[in-house]
């Protein structure tokens, strides 16, 4: 039997067979929808249920909280249609689409950031130019792991023109991680595809600013970190940076020169395995897990716009304190990374 899928807040509708998936119904038939993983992952096709008899296929709960799911938010690529169904895509007034580009990047400098985190600078040679929004990523095809197709987030401002990159380097030498970080040098090309992702910097917000960095975490929110100050943001902006120990440490002095130069702006370096101190430091130190530093810093967060990036249990807690500390579901916006345990050629959010 025929249904329909009606996108609301777009006034389109596509015809769906019983069991389709509505994101595979509005694709099929030319309606713009935001997604990636289309397997339940990432959250990206997140939206609203205004009616219909569906049923929702297994999806990870990073990409949709409980909390969500009671508020009536779906996933569209776990969601199927055994009505005619109606949906709503969120944040309609901010949603941003920038044009979606295949590159061919040309690695430009290759650094270790710790002793398991590795940068990369690449140049756009190829497909461009590449808009995005601060927070969001890309998926990247190594020319030293062909067939393999990894996702990680910008690290830099969408402003500015070389693309970077962290990439945390898995213990598996074989692992896609492990053979970028053994063979990939500056002079190779680079796949990257995109933009993916709607955890990004909401502009218009006019009140403060949570920010939470668990590890390489840190990549996603320095681009929004940094964009927000570089466009003028002047409200309060808090950034918690969650690591093990000090041998996990890194961006360090940006964040020390960007609390210089920004009254507004403060960051937090928070070790939950702390052991011996390190020789000279440029920001003090906090013990304990990232969350209970947020959590003795604030009873109220009320207003915030909250953005978390990292290990799925960091950013689980945070997303959970938030909410109890005031901010509204709407309001958080959060990147769990997740390590490829097993190397397939399906794309994996990487940590």
């Amino acid at each position: 039997m025929s249904l329909t899928v009606t996108v609301a807040d777009l006034n389109q509708s596509a015809p769906a067979e019983e069991g389709q998936t509505v994101l595979d119904a509005l694709l099929a038939h030319g309606i713009g929808f935001a997604y990636s993983c289309q397997a339940g992952n990432c959250g990206t096709c997140r939206c609203e249920l205004i009616s219909g008899d569906i049923l929702e296929l297994e999806y990870s709960e990073h990409a949709l909280s409980a909390d969500d799911r009671s508020r009536g938010i779906v996933l569209a690529c776990r969601t199927q249609a055994w009505s005619d169904v109606v949906v709503r895509r969120l944040d309609a007034e901010e949603f941003i689409v920038h044009p979606s580009r295949v590159l061919r990047c040309r690695v430009s400098d290759v650094a270790w950031l710790t002793h398991d985190i590795l940068r990369l600078r690449m140049d756009i040679e190829i497909g461009g130019p590449f808009t995005f929004s601060a927070g969001q990523f890309a998926s990247m095809e190594f020319p030293v792991a062909a067939g393999l197709v990894r996702d990680y987030s910008m690290a830099n401002r969408p402003d500015e023109k070389q693309l970077e990159f962290h990439i945390r380097v898995m213990s598996q030498a074989n692992s896609v991680s492990g053979r970028v970080a053994a063979y990939l040098k500056p002079g190779d090309m680079v796949k990257v595809s995109g933009p993916l992702g709607t955890s990004y910097l909401r502009s218009r917000h006019d009140g403060a600013m949570l920010c939470v960095a668990g590890g390489s975490g840190l990549a996603p929110i320095k681009s929004i970190v940094e964009s927000a100050l570089h466009e003028g943001f002047a409200n309060p902006l808090h950034l918690y940076f969650g690591v093990r120990g000090e041998r996990d440490v890194y961006y360090e002095r940006e964040l020390a020169e960007l609390q210089q130069r920004f009254a507004s702006f403060s960051a937090h370096i928070v070790l939950s395995e702390p052991g011996a101190p390190a020789a000279a430091t440029l920001l003090p130190r906090r013990q304990g897990l990232v969350t209970e530093a947020v959590a003795a810093d604030f009873s109220q967060l009320a207003g915030y716009k909250a953005y978390f990036a990292g290990p799925p249990p960091m950013v689980d807690a945070a997303a959970a304190l938030a909410r109890g500390r005031g901010v509204h579901s709407r309001d958080i916006h959060a990147d769990a990374f997740f390590p490829a345990a097993v190397e397939t050629k399906q794309t994996v959010k990487m940590q």
